[in-house]
């Protein structure tokens, strides 16, 4: 829904909506150091932390919460009406609902994954954990061998515990595949906790708590598994070598084939009913 800017005032926007009258909402920003200076809307002034490369804001209305992320990865300057994609907190009920940026800031739909296992991993280069990197490619590698097409992990670096990932997202690539070999994706560095937290985490702490029903993140190298159908099924603390993960893994990939949720299988039957009927006409 376009929204026309109206004003501003400190960490409170007013917007007016082509479906009704002026209508304020508190806006919560993901704050990333930069060097950028104020932009400018209709006139008025907006914080450099605004103007910066920042992937989603929160918008805070009385009754809910709703997440607005940015079509554009900045702000225009001249730009007078700004076009947003909404997700809401609330409407969110898999995993495949999210849209995360990749290492290029650019969103990245889970909806791409449906039908997939996955393995969330929120990872860091500098870390007492680091070398499960190692652990991850090889159970990665491991499961492809087997199930080529119903597997993948998802790393999201995290730079909130001791700062152990300072770097930008390409030295974190690079850092990935030189030491490591990693081959499966590493997302756009992301926070986990707190308020800046991605929406994704929260949904994934919310709907898996850990030990004593606490939801927080502990450190690094904590893991989430994803049902095929996009359910929270595992989460395990940063202590758990992945390779001690594979059993489940498979376990839950030839549940989901049983269920028929595989992606990999949604059109085997039709391809084979295709060739018994070229068969049959030859």
């Amino acid at each position: 829904m376009p929204f026309t800017y109206c004003g501003l005032v400190p960490r409170l926007l007013s917007f007016r909506s082509s479906s009704s009258s002026t209508r304020q909402v508190r806006l919560r920003i993901p704050i990333q150091k930069t060097t950028a200076s104020p932009g400018r809307i209709s006139g008025a002034t907006i914080s450099s932390s605004f103007a910066s490369r920042t992937s989603a804001c929160i918008l805070h209305f009385p009754s809910h919460r709703t997440l607005l992320q940015r079509q554009q990865p900045h702000l225009r300057p001249s730009q007078s009406t700004a076009r947003y994609r909404f997700s809401t907190m609330a409407s969110a009920t898999t995993f495949y609902d999210f849209e995360p940026v990749d290492k290029k800031g650019e969103a990245y739909p889970l909806n791409q994954l449906k039908g997939k296992v996955i393995l969330v991993v929120n990872t860091a280069s500098k870390c007492g954990f680091t070398p499960q990197f190692k652990g991850l490619e090889t159970l990665y590698q491991s499961i492809k061998a087997k199930r080529p097409d119903d597997f993948v992990i998802l790393g999201f670096p995290c730079n909130q515990f001791g700062g152990q990932d300072p770097g930008s997202n390409d030295q974190i690539q690079e850092f990935c595949q030189l030491n490591y070999g990693v081959t499966f994706p590493v997302l756009g560095k992301t926070e986990v906790n707190g308020d800046n937290a991605n929406p994704l985490w929260t949904w994934l702490k919310e709907s898996q708590p850990g030990l004593l029903g606490l939801k927080r993140i502990k450190w690094n190298f904590e893991k989430f598994l994803i049902s095929a159908d996009g359910k929270v099924v595992g989460r395990w603390a940063s202590t758990t070598k992945p390779e001690g993960l594979e059993s489940r893994i498979l376990e839950e990939i030839e549940k989901a084939e049983k269920q028929g949720l595989l992606a990999s299988k949604a059109m085997q039957p039709e391809a084979a009913g295709t060739d018994g009927e070229t068969a049959k006409l030859a």
